[in-house]
């Protein structure tokens, strides 16, 4: 029988240790706002699944909806005035 190990060395020079860099965590500190606003959004959904939606429902989907785009909006100015340098 064949041995189907495999005959190269391991590509990466160091173990994973499966810890986020700290560019990655500050990465994910810088995207909060937007996560909570999917979450909210997602929490609302899910609220909605057995029954139907009323008028109050409505408005509170609208509301998480206008809160991820505002959060979404608020990203992308942020990460184009941090890479430009500062406001103009």
């Amino acid at each position: 029988m064949l041995s189907i190990a495999a005959l190269q060395a391991v590509v990466t020079a160091a173990p994973f240790d499966g810890e986020p860099t700290n560019g990655e965590l500050d990465a994910i500190e810088w995207e909060i706002p937007l996560i909570l606003a999917e979450v909210d959004l997602l929490d609302v959904e899910i609220s909605l699944l057995d029954r139907p939606a009323s008028e109050l429902d409505d408005r509170r989907i609208r509301r998480a909806r206008n809160r991820v785009l505002a959060a979404r909006r608020d990203l992308t100015n942020r990460a184009s005035t941090a890479l430009a340098g500062g406001a103009a």
